[in-house]
């Protein structure tokens, strides 16, 4: 801990950049690399204010404001690595393609499907494989390509890779363009909370009727994780 805050004292932070689910603070020499896992924030406060015992590293500013980073539950990750070094950081290396990269293609999603039997939205939760769908958006964007979740990725077709490619771009994009998804925990200092859950059309939907065919919306358990589907769109 000593060797951190001496590497961060004078510094100033430059740039916030995003790989996958990593946030990258540019810091000159430095990245310092921050994954919020499940409960992590970070709160832009000044000095003086009462310090929450669930804010565990505050970035004090000259202009006496502070970065606090809050973690409830104590799951997130923090690494200060060199720029030439970022590639030690394993969770950052191992980070697969984004889903608005033109490098995600139809024939990548095969190439890293059709040999697996594992279900696909497990698959898709990957983050090797894309980078940044959590359980929420692997969910909507199985619907969106209509593909059953628990299909396994060894039955899964081109096209049907094209579909994914085209539903996760999607997806995301309108994702971002409505402020993400809002969360129970969920919390901005900017008292924005995400509007896309205006948009779900299974997730959280469990017996509610389906948007397309009517059809009540399904709920299993696939890999320990909640998953939603319309039995009759999704094949």
């Amino acid at each position: 801990m000593e060797e951190f805050k001496k590497n961060l004292i004078g510094l100033e932070f430059k740039d916030i950049l995003r790989k996958g689910k990593w946030l990258l603070f540019d810091i000159g020499d430095y990245y310092l690399c921050s994954h919020l896992r499940m409960e992590g924030k970070y709160f832009i406060k000044k000095h003086d204010e009462v310090i929450d015992k669930h804010e565990h590293v505050i970035f004090s500013f000259e202009d006496g404001t502070d970065l606090r980073y809050h973690d409830t539950r104590k799951f997130g990750r923090m690494n200060l690595v060199l720029k030439d070094k970022l590639d030690t950081v394993e969770g950052v290396r191992k980070q697969g393609i984004e889903p608005t990269d033109s490098n995600l293609t139809k024939e990548y999603l095969y190439e890293k499907f059709h040999k697996k039997k594992l279900p696909m939205k497990t698959l898709l939760l990957d983050q090797t494989i894309i980078s940044g769908l959590g359980n929420i958006y692997a969910d909507e964007v199985l619907f969106g390509a209509r593909i059953k979740p628990m299909r396994l990725g060894n039955t899964i077709t081109l096209e049907e890779c094209d579909k994914i490619v085209k539903s996760s771009r999607e997806i995301i994009e309108e994702a971002i363009k409505c402020g993400g998804t809002t969360i129970r925990s969920y919390t901005s200092s900017l008292g924005v909370t995400g509007r896309f859950q205006q948009n779900l059309m299974v997730h959280k939907r469990e017996n509610e009727e389906c948007k397309i065919c009517h059809s009540l919306i399904k709920k299993i358990v696939i890999g320990g994780r909640s998953t939603y589907y319309c039995e009759k769109c999704q094949l």
